[in-house]
């Protein structure tokens, strides 16, 4: 679900473009540098609803990846718990098959390098969204397909050659290379990315939805090795790390803000459990589940598997809110405590070279930029790096669009085609 308040619409028209170049680097509001993953974001499986093969987005340090096992409680862990509903049940949204047509849970797709990228007309939440172009295949797997009807309809797109996450909320397809999305969000999946406070994702917290799915392929492994997506009824008009965004008016205290994490309690005990929710279970003991949407309560988040088996699934409905507990939350950022405030990245540059050139000729891009967490450029999409080459068929005017979590800094270069 989304805030009430609509943005100001936009269209962006996009085309093709390969990247091969990956390197790390730090948002500055988590530092750290070791990688969690078992496996390369380049062994993923192409594919609808395939394999990541044991690779885990983003960093060990990123909060979706940390081990909170040991964390402090929360101080106000029992009047949040007792907010959300002590006696609520668990609910697995997702499984096999479908209920009233839709299948059950939340799909993705993982494309080659070399698919072709889609344009993305952007609508309700443009200037809060990242403008692509977005390797979209034309038959991506919209939530709730084969009919996902007015729902969230959000589009997950994984590039396993040049490592970034697409996702689309609202999605629909326009023809084979356009698609259209009330809003979008780029992930680099080899850094700790967060966006702009209080923007907006595919998701209402401003959260990756892919990194809390639970996905058949890790618990048929053994081990799911991040946190877990959740939605409750009503949230706060507050948000917390990871979290960058609210959609609610309420500010009662005891309501939880977009990013809390919910750990079950170590003295839970899981032994009863079959060996595929044991998998589940001890995620939510070692990783816990972040809240980051409106949505009925206690709901967590997977995708979909004609693997499932639906009967084991319901046995997770045994457990109720008061299982779990709040961990400790950092600052947590409203109206009356806003979040901090700092630079917009700086981009001293941005130019092509030549600035002139025949048709079928190629030029380089070049940028600098400082204090980025990501960058992207118009009719190539997201970048690495400090420059790029191209070919544009006619005169083009390229925009850069330097991001980091205190806002974005753009800055346009035209490259002449006679």
């Amino acid at each position: 679900m989304r805030p009430c308040q609509l943005k100001r619409a936009g269209a962006i028209v996009c085309l093709r473009f390969s990247l091969t170049a990956l390197f790390m680097a730090v948002l500055p509001l988590w530092s750290g540098l070791a990688l969690a993953q078992s496996g390369s974001c380049a062994g993923m499986t192409s594919g609808q609803l395939t394999s990541l093969n044991g690779f885990v987005p983003f960093p060990a340090s990123s909060l979706w990846n940390t081990d909170i096992s040991s964390a402090p409680t929360d101080p106000n862990s029992d009047n949040i718990i007792n907010y959300i509903g002590a006696a609520v049940a668990v609910h697995p949204d997702f499984g096999s098959g479908t209920w009233a047509g839709h299948f059950m849970g939340i799909p993705y797709q993982i494309v080659a390098g070399s698919q072709a990228e889609a344009a993305i007309q952007l609508r309700a939440y443009a200037d809060e969204s990242d403008p692509g172009p977005m390797p979209v295949p034309s038959n991506a797997l919209i939530e709730g397909y084969p009919r996902p009807g007015n729902g969230d309809r959000h589009v997950l797109v994984l590039d396993k050659d040049n490592c970034w996450l697409y996702e689309l909320y609202n999605s629909h397809r326009v023809s084979r290379l356009k698609w259209k999305a009330d809003s979008t969000a780029v992930w680099d999946m080899t850094i700790d990315e967060q966006r702009p406070y209080s923007w907006t994702s595919a998701d209402a917290a401003g959260l990756p939805i892919f990194a809390g799915l639970v996905r058949y392929d890790e618990v048929a492994a053994g081990a799911i090795n991040h946190a877990v997506r959740f939605t409750v009824s009503v949230t706060r008009q507050a948000f917390t790390a990871p979290a960058s965004h609210w959609a609610s008016s309420v500010t009662d205290p005891n309501a939880p803000p977009m990013g809390t994490r919910l750990r079950l309690k170590a003295s839970f005990d899981i032994s009863g459990f079959s060996a595929q929710n044991q998998v589940i279970l001890t995620a939510l003991k070692t990783y816990g589940m972040i809240l980051a949407d409106n949505g009925s309560a206690i709901y967590i988040s997977g995708a979909p598997d004609s693997r499932w088996n639906n009967d084991d699934l319901a046995q997770l409905e045994t457990l109720v809110g008061a299982d779990f507990e709040v961990v400790q939350m950092g600052p947590i950022y409203s109206n009356a405590n806003p979040p901090p405030s700092g630079s917009a990245p700086v981009i001293s540059g941005f130019a092509p070279n030549p600035v002139s050139i025949s048709r079928g000729q190629s030029t380089t891009l070049n940028w600098s930029v400082t204090g980025a967490s990501y960058n992207q450029i118009s009719a190539v999409g997201p970048v690495r790096g400090t420059s790029i080459t191209v070919s544009p068929r006619r005169t083009a005017t390229y925009t850069l669009y330097a991001t980091n979590q205190y806002g974005r800094t753009t800055a346009t270069a035209t490259v002449s085609v006679h």
